[in-house]
């Protein structure tokens, strides 16, 4: 990370000549968080009765919203319907969105045909113990900061209760006095997956099951880490994310997909279909002609290509996607390891602005990923018929 670190102090010392003084005075805070042994909070049986009984309230909610990726999702953005000023409840939505319909293409028609079954277990348990882990790192953050509003004071002293890192507490309160929306986004972009890195990405087992197997890899082959926002009349939106295990990668890619998400344009066409669009966690939320969640085609037969530039050939059978809650069921999750990620304060380089246009474009290479899996599964299927 050191040397990302020294490629964007070069932008931050070109940046700060001209618009740089909150983010000076969020520099000295966590210059001073990262230099000292960080102080163990009260005892929460010390704290006032009201904030005892707070922080139960909000630890209920957050693990009555954190059952599946469904219910994360839809509290996303009702949170976002609720405070529109909170920009990460409404990104975060739309990617827990494509979070959901990856775990449903385990068991649809695809790749339930390329992964063993043992195989599209250990993908879903990485892909929901990170949508997981997320969720009950970042919704009490949101209800701390609802109820500070409601009370009409600061109640972000509360965090570690929640053990957020320290980096957040900075962010919230400036996000409090200054109402930087920019700021407050891109901190919860850093910090969310600053959190997944030692919990999942880093993680032995996932190393082990996902993070170092041909399939995973295979992955960034066919660019299945296409993250999409569908809009009207059946466009898609998008990034597409290599070097999944990289966390400088996915930082980048998150301020990409906040500088794309909240172009004017853009939001206007994504929140009307998220508005008219229930997240299942099939693909047929925003693709019916091409995905339905009943499976049309004949069980252990031989696969011939249906798609052409993301339409059905003639007299094809639509793919199979089901829906998130006949895919999977809930998962009893271990308690979130503790402990703070933020040890440099220089992760604030990553608060500075793309300053360059971020192209959406991705329609043709995602029909382009659907016709590659076709042909990997009709390659596999030549040396491997399905069974009879």
């Amino acid at each position: 990370m050191g040397s990302r670190f020294a490629t964007l102090g070069k932008k931050w010392a070109a940046f700060k000549q001209s618009q740089l003084p909150p983010l000076l005075s969020i520099k000295k805070d966590l210059k001073q968080k990262s230099n000292c042994v960080k102080e163990a909070s009260v005892s929460i049986t010390e704290l006032p009765v009201a904030d005892q009984q707070l922080i139960d309230q909000i630890n209920k909610r957050t693990r009555q919203h954190n059952m599946n990726n469904v219910t994360r999702t839809r509290a996303y953005y009702d949170f976002y319907c609720r405070h529109p000023e909170i920009h990460w409840a409404f990104l975060g939505h739309m990617v827990s969105r494509n979070g959901g319909w990856n775990m449903t293409d385990l068991k649809g028609e695809l790749l339930s045909r390329l992964l063993s079954e043992k195989e599209q277990q250990e993908y879903f348990q990485f892909l929901e113990r990170g949508n997981w882990l997320i969720f009950q790192d970042v919704y009490p953050q949101f209800l701390l900061y609802e109820e500070s509003l409601k009370r009409q004071t600061n109640l972000f002293h509360l965090l570690p209760y929640f053990h957020v890192s320290v980096f957040m507490q900075t962010l919230w309160n400036h996000f409090y006095e200054y109402k930087d929306c920019y700021i407050l986004t891109i901190g919860l972009v850093i910090n969310e997956q600053s959190y997944l890195e030692k919990r999942v990405i880093q993680n032995p087992f996932y190393q082990k099951t996902v993070i170092k197997t041909f399939e995973f890899t295979l992955q960034d082959i066919l660019s299945l880490n296409q993250i999409l926002f569908p809009c009207d009349q059946e466009q898609l939106i998008g990034q597409t994310l290599h070097q999944f295990a990289s966390l400088h990668e996915r930082i980048l890619l998150g301020k990409r997909l906040y500088t794309l998400l909240f172009s004017a344009d853009v939001l206007h066409c994504v929140s009307r279909w998220a508005a008219k669009h229930v997240h299942t966690g099939s693909r047929k939320d925003y693709w019916p002609h091409l995905f339905n969640d009943v499976k049309e085609s004949l069980p252990n037969t031989s696969y011939t290509r249906r798609i052409d530039n993301c339409q059905l050939k003639p007299d094809a059978k639509r793919l199979y996607s089901p829906s998130l809650l006949h895919a999977w069921g809930n998962v009893e999750h271990e308690e979130a390891e503790i402990g703070d990620w933020f040890d440099d304060w220089r992760v604030i380089y990553y608060l500075i602005p793309i300053n360059e246009d971020v192209d959406g474009e991705i329609f043709h290479a995602y029909c382009k990923t659907l016709e590659k899996i076709e042909f990997a599964i009709m390659a596999k299927e030549k040396i491997l018929p399905p069974s009879s």
